[in-house]
């Protein structure tokens, strides 16, 4: 007679023993692991797919420039599309695409690592520092925050960066603009963060003891911080990198400067799309679009990593997987 008794997944109560199980089964034996195989189960796909996009772009914008020739050199050929003397065809005034795109990956990459450290340090200045000391600088701050918080973004970009006469708009103006409109978000989820942290016990103790206040901030509380400022540095990377696409795409983007939001721009007004040269404008727009992926997937990895419910229930998957093979 066919036994009939269920089966069942393995409970959380099981996890050490059939963890143990699983590891015994293995090629190893059981020994213990080196410390880069330790750190295996945190490179999941999505963060190993994410780290090679970003990679790859970032390597082709710091390394391209010089592989390529003059984006700016005139040649008098016409458009043409992409053949061996020219990998990504030419422009209408004979410009090589493929100089140009090296040129605009780097100009974007610039943009984006300015506004990511300005919006950063401002989202930990105003969210860590005014919420450790109290009182009325912490209510100032907060206010100010709130502030901020509630002016839209785009209308006020496209405001500032109107009023900046295009001899003085570079690529520093362009992220001083990006990062004053987008730290507001990240300093509050700090200040929340740091609510909590300024009551443990380590924090008090070291108050106590007398440590003066830069030390406590920066030995006890910004390093259990440091995984929140990541995955908010990340996503002002891929805020800035669009929000400056877009900008240059009306025309109020850096001046005198190269990114792929230009280069997009020139393509409108060389009228690249009714003339069917897709190789002018779907090079920068799938740039853009693989790289901000790429940052997308290490954040969401960074969340995943940071986020104890999230990744033990990873780890459960894994666990359960490992049993289901040794239980077969």
């Amino acid at each position: 007679m066919t036994n009939l008794t269920p089966t069942t997944e393995p409970s959380v109560a099981d996890a050490p023993e059939q963890l143990a199980a699983a590891e015994k089964s293995s090629p190893s034996g059981g020994r213990p692991r080196a410390g880069w195989r330790l750190m295996l189960p945190t490179m999941t796909p999505w963060l190993a797919i994410g780290l090679g996009l970003v990679c790859v772009i970032g390597l082709f914008g710091i390394l391209g420039p010089f592989l390529v020739g003059d984006p700016t050199t005139i040649r008098n050929l016409g458009m043409a599309g992409p053949d061996g003397d020219f990998l990504l065809g030419t422009t209408q005034t004979g410009q090589d695409v493929l100089a140009q795109l090296a040129f605009a990956t780097r100009g974007s990459l610039e943009i984006g690592l300015l506004v990511g450290v300005l919006a950063t340090v401002l989202s930990a200045f105003f969210g860590i520092f005014g919420t450790y000391i109290g009182g009325f600088v912490d209510e100032a701050f907060s206010l100010f925050s709130n502030v901020i918080l509630v002016i839209p973004g785009l209308p006020l970009v496209i405001v500032i960066s109107g009023f900046v006469p295009p001899e003085n708009r570079g690529l520093w103006t362009i992220a001083i603009v990006l990062a004053l409109t987008s730290w507001a978000g990240s300093a509050r989820v700090l200040r929340a963060q740091t609510l909590s942290l300024r009551t443990r016990d380590y924090v008090a103790a070291a108050r106590v003891a007398g440590e003066p206040s830069w030390r406590v901030i920066s030995v006890e509380i910004l390093p259990n911080l440091l995984p929140v400022l990541a995955s908010q540095f990340v996503f002002a990377v891929i805020s800035a990198i669009l929000g400056e696409a877009g900008l240059s795409f009306l025309g109020l983007g850096a001046s005198n400067s190269s990114t792929l939001g230009t280069m997009l721009f020139y393509a409108q007004n060389g009228f690249a799309l009714p003339l069917g040269a897709w190789w002018w404008f779907i090079p920068p727009g799938a740039v853009i679009a693989l790289f901000g992926t790429g940052l997308a997937l290490i954040n969401f990895s960074i969340d995943e990593i940071i986020n104890p419910k999230l990744k033990n229930a990873r780890r459960y998957r894994k666990l359960a997987k490992a049993s289901r093979k040794v239980a077969a």
